[in-house]
């Protein structure tokens, strides 16, 4: 029996933007902007593509503290600057991806890099929250740093483009992060009239980030950049393909089926654990980073 395709069951507009601190102007396609089922995928902060002026003095997000969950950060234009309590510290250049496990708590600061607040330029970067299953939310934090030069990639036949795996896999090509549940993060860089098939499982929850460019998907549906295109939980198979040279963030993943307690930077499942969460972090516990 033939694959079913995966229909879309929405393409939502970019809601209207916020910021980060001084340094990042987002827009929440969810959960707050749509309520939309993407777990394992908690929470997508899209920051459009914007110019920043040149100054001295970095723009950014202080001090703050994460539980129970992993922040990714994928750059496209700008750079980013990071350092957290446990020490770690690192540029995110376009192209790069940084994936960092809070898992049982840090604290994290991240800010535009110094060259390029001196220069100022184009700025556009994409922050998810990744949930953990509840078994590893006390696990140790960590980080994986996946540079644009060592990503994992496939390139596509025709000179359709190429497919950067971050995580998961695509045509046998496994990803470049290690991931504590099943679920794929791709940026699909495709040339004008390119086309990529995707296939995944129907219960996966799945969407498409139009960060550049225009394209058609299944051969019917047109999505434009800063758009996002949601998928209904049945069928399988996707077809992409690039009215114009395009880019676009493939998130596709297992739901963790696990109740979600949440409190700012802090993602349990209970309220009881939220409690010992800023308990924790009150005493002191996530360690010490200074502003």
């Amino acid at each position: 029996m033939e694959a079913k395709t995966k229909a879309v069951s929405a393409i939502l507009n970019a809601p209207a933007p916020h910021m980060v601190g001084d340094g990042f102007r987002v827009h929440n396609f969810f959960p707050k902007g749509y309520k939309i089922k993407m777990s394992p995928f908690f929470m997508l902060d899209y920051n459009s593509k914007i110019e920043f002026s040149a100054r001295n003095e970095p723009r950014g997000v202080g001090v703050h503290p994460h539980r129970g969950f992993e922040t990714v950060t994928i750059a496209y234009h700008g750079a980013v600057a990071h350092h957290d309590s446990a020490g770690n510290s690192g540029i995110i250049y376009p192209g790069d991806v940084q994936w960092m496990t809070a898992a049982s708590g840090i604290l994290h600061k991240e800010y535009h890099e110094e060259q390029f607040t001196k220069k100022g330029g184009a700025f556009q970067m994409v922050q998810l929250w990744v949930n953990l299953p509840a078994k590893y939310k006390m696990s140790t934090p960590k980080y994986q740093d996946v540079k644009h030069s060592d990503m994992a990639k496939y390139n596509l036949d025709n000179d359709g483009g190429v497919i950067e795996v971050i995580a998961g896999e695509y045509n046998g090509i496994k990803g470049s992060a290690n991931t504590f549940s099943p679920l794929n993060l791709l940026n699909a860089r495709l040339n004008k009239g390119g086309k990529a098939y995707f296939d995944f499982p129907e219960e996966y929850n799945t969407g498409f980030v139009i960060i550049e460019g225009s394209v058609k998907i299944n051969g019917a549906e047109t999505a434009k950049t800063d758009q996002f295109v949601h998928f209904k939980n049945e069928g399988s198979k996707i077809e992409l393909e690039a009215l114009e040279n395009s880019v676009v963030l493939v998130l596709s993943g297992d739901p963790i089926n696990e109740p979600i307690a949440q409190y700012g930077p802090f993602l349990m499942n209970t309220s009881e654990e939220i409690q010992q969460a800023i308990s924790d972090y009150n005493q002191g516990k996530f360690g010490y980073l200074e502003e």
